[in-house]
C-alpha cells in the first residue's frame, strides 16, 4: 500500500469521526393537499348585489394575491392607524417577539458548544501542608505549609459520530423556525382582531342609533295613548299595551351599549392601551369600502401560506429531529481532551514553563440505563407520530376555514340584497303612512308604527352590511399570505 493511499485512508477516517452519521429519519415536507378547488364552498360566480353602501357584487378570483396589509383595500385611513398603532404597541406582539429572541439564543448556544472545541482557561491559588507519614514516608521531616500556584489551559472536544448533536441542532432550528412563524401569525391575527372589532363596533353604533330611533318613536305612542285615555278614546288596557312597547323597546338599548363599552375597552386592549384611554369609534360603517376583487386561492397554496400550517409542520419537524437525538443516545460517544498547565510554589514562575500536562479520549458506550433510553426513543416516537396527526388536522382545520369563509360571502351578498330591499320597503311604507296622516286618512299612532318598522329594517340591513364586510376580512385573514414587514429583532 503505498503511501498516498495511506494519507488518504487516514484523511477519511478523521473525516468520518468528524462528520459522523446522522441517526433517526430525515423529515421531508409533507405534500400539499390535492383538491384543486373549494367545492361547493365558491362557485367561481359573482355574489349577489344589493342597493346601497357595501352592497356592490363581489368576483373570486383564485389569480388575485391580497397585499400582506389588506386591511388598506377598505379604504379608511383611521383603520388603518389603529392596525399600525397595534403592532407597535401590543403586548401579545411582544411576548411572541421575546419567545423567538429565546429560541435564537437557544439554538446559538448548542451551535457554539456543538460545532466548536470547548477551551478553558484557570488559575488558581492554595495554601497547602504536606504529611509524609500520611503517605508511608516515616522519617522524612514534614515541611513546612506553602503556597501552590496554577494556572492551566484545556482543550475539549466530542465527536458527533452518530448525529446527536446535529439531530439536536436540527431540532432547535425547527423551534426558531416555529417560533418565527408564530410571531407572523400573531401580527396577522392581531390585526385582523382589530379590522373585525372595529366593524362590529361601527354596527353596534348604528344598531345603538335605530334602537334609539325606536325608542323615540315608542315614547310619541305612548305620550299620544295617554292623551287619549284622558280624553277617553282609549281603553286602559290599550294604554298599557303602549306601555308595554316602550318599555320593550328602552330594554334593548342596555345590552347594546354593553356591547359597544365592551368592545371599546376589546380595541383599547389591541391598541396596547388602558381601558381609560379606549377609542370612542375607529370607523363608521358606511365609510368603509368593501373589497369587490377577493382571493380565492386553490388548497395547496393556502396550506403553503397560513401561518398556523406551517408553524404545525415546523413542530413536526422538531419531533423527527428529536427521534434522532433519541436514536443517537444509544449509540457511543467519543470524546478528546488536553490541557496543558503550570504549578510552582512561586506565582512568579509560573510562566517561566509549562510543566503539567495531559492529553487523553473517552469512549462512552451506555450499556445498561434499565431500558430509559430505549423508552425515551419511543416516547420520541410517539410525539413525532402525534405531531404528524396534529399537522394533519391543522390542515383539515385551516381549508374547513377558509371554505366557510368563502360561503359566507355568498350567504352574507343575498342576505344584504333582502335586507336593503325589506329596508327600502320599509322606508316607503312610512313614507306613504306620513302622507295619509297629513291627508286625514291614518292616525299618527299608525304612521308611528310603520317608523318603529323602518328602523328595525335599517338595524337588520346594517347587521348584515356588517356580516359582509367582516366575512371578507376574514377570508383574507384566513387565506393566509406574507406577514407585514417589520423588525424581527434579529
Amino acid at each position: 500500500m503505498n503511501v498516498g493511499r495511506k494519507i488518504g485512508m487516514a484523511g477519511g477516517a478523521l473525516a468520518w469521526l468528524a462528520a459522523g452519521c446522522a441517526t433517526g429519519p430525515d423529515f421531508r415536507s409533507p405534500p400539499a393537499p390535492e383538491s384543486a378547488d373549494w367545492g361547493a364552498a365558491a362557485t367561481g360566480a359573482p355574489t349577489a348585489e344589493a342597493r346601497g353602501l357595501g352592497g356592490a357584487a363581489q368576483r373570486f378570483d383564485a389569480a388575485f394575491e391580497a397585499p400582506a396589509d389588506w386591511w388598506t383595500l377598505f379604504g379608511s385611513a383611521a383603520l388603518d392607524a389603529a392596525v399600525a398603532e397595534a403592532l407597535e404597541k401590543c403586548p401579545t406582539l411582544e411576548q411572541a417577539l421575546a419567545r423567538l429572541r429565546q429560541a435564537r439564543e437557544a439554538y446559538n448556544a448548542q451551535a457554539g458548544s456543538a460545532r466548536y472545541p470547548a477551551v478553558d482557561a484557570s488559575l488558581g491559588a492554595a495554601r497547602q501542608k504536606v504529611n509524609p507519614a500520611a503517605m508511608g514516608m516515616e522519617n522524612v521531616p514534614a515541611p513546612d505549609p506553602f503556597a501552590l500556584y496554577q494556572a492551566s489551559f484545556s482543550v475539549s472536544y466530542a465527536f458527533d459520530l452518530f448525529g446527536q448533536d446535529r439531530r439536536t441542532l436540527e431540532a432547535l432550528k425547527a423551534q426558531v423556525d416555529r417560533r418565527e412563524i408564530e410571531w407572523e401569525g400573531a401580527r396577522r391575527t392581531l390585526a385582523a382582531n382589530i379590522v373585525l372589532a372595529a366593524i362590529r363596533l361601527a354596527e353596534i353604533d348604528q344598531r345603538i342609533a335605530a334602537a334609539a330611533g325606536i325608542v323615540a318613536a315608542r315614547q310619541e305612542q305612548w305620550e299620544i295613548a295617554q292623551k287619549r285615555r284622558e280624553a277617553g278614546g282609549i281603553s286602559a288596557r290599550e294604554l298599557e299595551g303602549a306601555g308595554l312597547a316602550l318599555e320593550q323597546a328602552r330594554a334593548a338599548l342596555p345590552a347594546l351599549e354593553n356591547q359597544q363599552a365592551r368592545l371599546r375597552r376589546q380595541l383599547a386592549a389591541y391598541l396596547g392601551r388602558e381601558p381609560a384611554a379606549a377609542p370612542t369609534r375607529i370607523v363608521a360603517l358606511d365609510e368603509l369600502r368593501l373589497p369587490t376583487d377577493v382571493p380565492a386561492s386553490v388548497p395547496s397554496e393556502a396550506a403553503r401560506r397560513r401561518p398556523d400550517i406551517r408553524a404545525a409542520e415546523a413542530v413536526w419537524h422538531q419531533a423527527c429531529a428529536n427521534v434522532g437525538v433519541a436514536t443517537a443516545n444509544l449509540y457511543p460517544r467519543f470524546a478528546l481532551t488536553a490541557s496543558l498547565g503550570s504549578q510552582e510554589i512561586a506565582a512568579g514562575d509560573l510562566l517561566a514553563s509549562a510543566n503539567v500536562w495531559n492529553i487523553g479520549g473517552q469512549l462512552m458506550q451506555p450499556i445498561f440505563r434499565g431500558g430509559a433510553l430505549r423508552a425515551q426513543k419511543r416516547a420520541a416516537e410517539a410525539a413525532y407520530d402525534e405531531a404528524a396527526a396534529a399537522y394533519r388536522e391543522t390542515v383539515l382545520r385551516g381549508l374547513q376555514e377558509v371554505a366557510d369563509a368563502l360561503q359566507a360571502l355568498e350567504a352574507d351578498a343575498r342576505t344584504l340584497q333582502a335586507c336593503a330591499a325589506a329596508a327600502d320597503h320599509a322606508r316607503a311604507a312610512r313614507e306613504i303612512a306620513e302622507g295619509q296622516v297629513a291627508a286625514g286618512g291614518l292616525s299618527r299612532t299608525a304612521a308611528l308604527e310603520e317608523r318603529v318598522r323602518e328602523w328595525q329594517a335599517i338595524g337588520e340591513r346594517s347587521a348584515a352590511q356588517a356580516a359582509r364586510h367582516a366575512d371578507t376580512a376574514a377570508l383574507f385573514h384566513a387565506l393566509g399570505g406574507s406577514a407585514p414587514a417589520a423588525d424581527r429583532g434579529e
